[in-house]
């Protein structure tokens, strides 16, 4: 693998893990999560940021294959992961910082909107790209219904 190709792969993971990391930061202290009344099936506060690292993985891995790709129709589905990427920092910041449980709500809706295009658009260009896409788009599915739980039970 030349260097250059490298760079980029590693720059295309760097980039979701850093806006995560800088998302989790300007969060807040997310400690008071655990003291809101949990709904059914939530899990354990320890296991988030490790389910996170590895999306954000996914989600860099998924954007290099575009990014390398030929298609001329790449760039317009890297403005939308791009897209999802800012819907996605400010999802914590809302429900965290600001205790917006109902706003962050909408706001998580409207992320899984831009998730489920992205995949459409990554699927055109590259498949795999698409299906690296797959668990993000579930995982964030579930954090909807634990929004809107911790919204209804507190």
């Amino acid at each position: 693998m030349k260097i250059q190709i490298k760079s980029e792969l590693v720059i295309a993971i760097l980039i979701p893990l850093a806006v995560g990391t800088l998302s989790a930061l300007f969060s807040g202290n997310m400690t008071a999560y655990a003291g809101l009344k949990q709904p059914p099936l939530s899990p354990p506060g320890v296991l988030f940021p490790i389910v996170w690292t590895i999306l954000y993985i996914l989600m860099g891995l998924s954007s290099y294959i575009i990014y390398r790709s030929e298609d001329p129709r790449k760039q317009n589905a890297l403005s939308v992961y791009a897209l999802q990427l800012f819907f996605n920092f400010f999802w914590s910041i809302l429900f965290f910082r600001f205790s917006w449980y109902l706003f962050a709500f909408f706001w998580l809706i409207a992320l899984i909107v831009l998730i489920v295009i992205m995949i459409k658009r990554f699927y055109q260009i590259e498949p795999i790209a698409a299906y690296l896409q797959i668990p993000y788009l579930l995982w964030c599915l579930f954090a909807a219904y634990l929004n809107i739980m911790v919204y209804i039970l507190n």
